[in-house]
This record gives structure tokens, sequence and C-alpha cells, in this order.
């Protein structure tokens, strides 16, 4: 049975119904408070007053100022996870998995670990050309208990300091600090054999007191740690005095050059970020400069020439 459809067509002579700019095939009665353009409700975001289209939303957030640090880092929230830190962590454990099966001992890795040999530092050996023993000596420990003690450290300093200075900024601290310990060795104790991610975590320490100094807060606590550990490892034997020493003194300067260079040099925001980076680049570069000078010195020393 049909209707015949009296009084005819309902939709006859009204208006067609707006579509949405993003959707065509979506009739929408809603529009956008900012642009006033149609949108249906896929298409708009909650707004301090009405609704805006994503449209809108994205070009606004392009106007917005972003939150940063003190060392120029962004403030983004994926960067409360110190990623970083714990990568270091991972490498740093790896590496000792490996030095481990391969001595079968993990109080004794360093006997019979091929890997071990080749990237512990040892100043003749360096100057023969195995440059990776600079920075490969970082990540090796002699036993659990070294690699314990580092790790532990680690994890409750590198977190703080990665926090304020962003990923990016803080790798190449930490990577800094390890060669100002490896150049520090190499200077005052080129014959011994040094490993350790110590020399890291020293520079983190003093990155940590540079921080709170910039922070206008008390650099005391990290200052006590410091000054223990020093004594530590003047009283205790096996310890690398100079490698903490070395480390400590790169990673400060590095900080000092991310967080104050800057300000004293009146630098603007765009350009400030890039005099952070030179200043930590020097920092890096005079380690590794020392080094090669010593590295000189040796061969001429051997006669390696």
């Amino acid at each position: 049975m049909s209707n015949p459809g009296w009084g005819g067509n309902p939709n006859e002579g009204a208006l067609p119904q707006p579509r949405c700019v993003r959707h065509p095939d979506r009739p929408t009665a809603l529009a956008c408070t900012r642009c006033g353009r149609p949108a249906c409700p896929d298409c708009l975001r909650s707004a301090a007053v009405g609704y805006q289209c994503v449209d809108c939303v994205a070009e606004g957030q392009k106007s917005v100022r972003q939150a940063r640090t003190v060392s120029g880092a962004t403030m983004a929230s994926q960067q409360k996870v110190p990623l970083v830190t714990y990568v270091l962590m991972a490498l740093n454990i790896g590496v000792f998995l490996v030095t481990a099966l391969q001595s079968r001992d993990l109080m004794q890795n360093q006997l019979g670990s091929k890997l071990f040999v080749d990237w512990v530092l040892y100043g003749p050996a360096v100057a023969d050309g195995q440059w990776i023993r600079v920075l490969g000596s970082g990540f090796l420990h002699f036993g659990l208990m070294h690699l314990a003690v580092n790790m532990l450290a680690l994890w409750i300093i590198g977190r703080d300091v990665e926090l304020v200075l962003g990923r990016s900024r803080y790798t190449a601290l930490y990577l800094t600090s390890l060669i100002g310990g490896s150049a520090s060795v190499m200077v005052f104790e080129p014959y011994a054999t040094t490993a350790g991610a110590s020399g890291a975590v020293f520079g983190l320490m003093g990155a940590l007191a540079v921080i709170l100094v910039r922070l206008r807060r008390s650099p005391g606590p990290i200052i006590a740690v410091i000054v223990l550990n020093i004594v530590i490892s003047v009283t205790v034997p096996g310890i690398s005095l100079w490698g903490h020493m070395g480390g400590l003194v790169a990673g400060a300067l590095a900080a000092v050059g991310l967080l104050y260079v800057p300000q004293w040099m009146r630098a603007t925001q765009r350009t400030a970020a890039v005099i952070g980076w030179v200043s930590l680049a020097v920092v890096a570069v005079f380690a590794f400069a020392v080094v090669g000078l010593r590295v000189v010195q040796l061969r001429e020393q051997f006669g390696l020439g």
C-alpha cells in the first residue's frame, strides 16, 4: 500500500544543509566558533569558548609559546620518561653480560673476556690506534658490584639531569664527561687498566650541582655526595681518582656552557641554544685534544711514529 504524498515534497524549497569542510559527505548544523566554517562533531574540539575545528586548533598551537627548561629543552610530556638514562643503563648491563658470558664469571668478568681486553682503557694501546678504548671503557665494569653501584648512581642522578637538559643535551653531556674521564686517565695514569661508567656519573654529579645553582637551589647535598665519593676514591685501593675527577670537571664545564654561557653573552632565545651547544662542543673537543696530545707523546716514547 503506497502513500500518495499529500501536501507535496516537504523538502521542496528548503535550503540545503551545510556540509563539513573536511568531510563533504556529512551534513552538519555545527560550525567552528573561530573561523565559522561548518564542521561535523568528529572535526570539532572543545575550546575555552564553544568549539573549534581541528585546523584552527592546530593553528592556535603554533602561536603558543612552548614551555622550556633553563637549558632551553622543550618540556614535552614524553620527555618525563628518562629514556636516555634507561638506554645507557641497558647498554652498560648488556656489555657486562657479554663480558660475563665470555669469562663465565660474574665477579671476575675481566678475566678471559675478549671484549673487556679490547675495550679497557690502557694508554699504550690507545697510542697504538685503538681509540675505541676511550669510549668503550666507559661501558665496562670490574665485577657485578662495580656495575650495581654505578647503575644505581646513574639511575638516581641521571633522571633529574635528563629532565632538565632534555635528551639530546643530556646524551652529549654524558659522553663528554666520559671522554673527560678518559682524558684525565690518559694524562695522569696512562699505564693503568681503567674501566667503568663512574667518570660519566661524576660528570652528571657536577652537572647537577651547576643545575641546582642555576635554579637558585642549594647544591649542598650533591656537593656532599661528590666530596664523599672523592674521599672514597682516594682511600680505597683500585679506584681511579683521576678518571672520576676528569669526568667531574668535564661534566660541570659542559653544564656551565649550556646553562650560563648563553646568559653571559645575553643571547636571545633563538641563539641561546646554538651558543650552548657550541660551548658544550668546546669542552668535548678539548677533552679529545688532550687525549690526542697524550697519544702523540706515548707514540714518541714507544717509537710508534
